[in-house]
C-alpha cells in the first residue's frame, strides 16, 4: 500500500469519527431538551390537577367572581389543550393567560376573609404557589437546552450533520409581557 493512500485513509477514518463524535453530541442536546420539557410537562400536569380544587373552593366564598373562576378553567384547559398538541408557544400564551387568573383569584381572595382562612384554600394556594416557582425554575432550564440545541444546529461543521439528519431548532417557552408585569390590584378592586 502506497504511503498516500494509507494518509487518505486515516484522514478519512478520523474525518468519520468526528462526525460521529458529533452526531452523538447532537442527540444528546436534542434529548436534553425532551428531557427539560418533560419535567415543565409534569408540574403543569400536576398544577393542572389542583386547580379544580382551588376553583372549587374559592368557587363556595366568591358566588360574584364567576368570571375570574371561569377565566382560570378555560386557561386550564387551554394549556391542557397546547401541552397535549406539543405546541409550546400555545404553552407560553395559554399559560400567561393562566398566570394572570390566577393573579387576579390570589388577589380577590384577600377580599373574602373566610376564603383565606380555610385550610384548604391556604393549602392549595401555597402547593400552586410552589408549583408556580417550580415552573419558573423548569422553564429556565428549558430554554437554556433549547438555545444549547439552536446554537450546536447551526454552528459549523455541527449544521452539515444537523441538516443532513434533520435535527430542528426548538421554541424557547415564553410568557407575555403582561403575564411579567405585577398584578395592578386597585384596577381589580375598582
Amino acid at each position: 500500500m502506497e504511503l498516500t493512500t494509507v494518509i487518505v485513509l486515516v484522514v478519512l477514518g478520523v474525518a468519520l469519527l468526528y462526525a460521529i463524535m458529533l452526531y452523538n453530541q447532537l442527540v444528546s442536546v436534542k434529548h436534553a431538551v425532551s428531557q427539560a420539557w418533560s419535567n415543565i410537562d409534569v408540574l403543569l400536569r400536576q398544577r393542572h390537577d389542583e386547580l379544580p380544587k382551588l376553583v372549587e373552593a374559592c368557587r363556595r366564598y366568591m358566588q360574584h367572581e364567576s368570571q375570574t373562576l371561569e377565566r382560570v378553567i378555560a386557561a386550564r384547559s387551554a394549556v391542557a389543550s397546547a401541552r397535549a398538541d406539543e405546541d409550546v408557544k400555545g404553552v407560553g400564551r395559554a399559560e400567561s393567560v393562566l398566570r394572570a387568573g390566577l393573579g387576579q383569584l390570589f388577589a380577590l381572595a384577600e377580599n373574602y376573609p373566610e376564603l383565606k382562612a380555610n385550610e384548604s384554600f391556604q393549602h392549595l394556594h401555597e402547593r400552586i404557589s410552589g408549583l408556580e416557582n417550580g415552573i419558573a425554575d423548569r422553564r429556565e432550564l428549558y430554554n437554556a437546552a433549547v438555545n444549547i440545541n439552536n446554537v450546536r444546529i447551526e454552528q459549523f461543521p455541527e449544521v452539515l450533520l444537523a441538516r443532513l439528519f434533520g435535527f430542528k431548532s426548538a421554541e424557547l417557552l415564553q410568557f407575555s409581557d403582561e403575564e411579567k408585569a405585577d398584578v395592578d390590584v386597585r384596577a381589580l378592586f375598582s
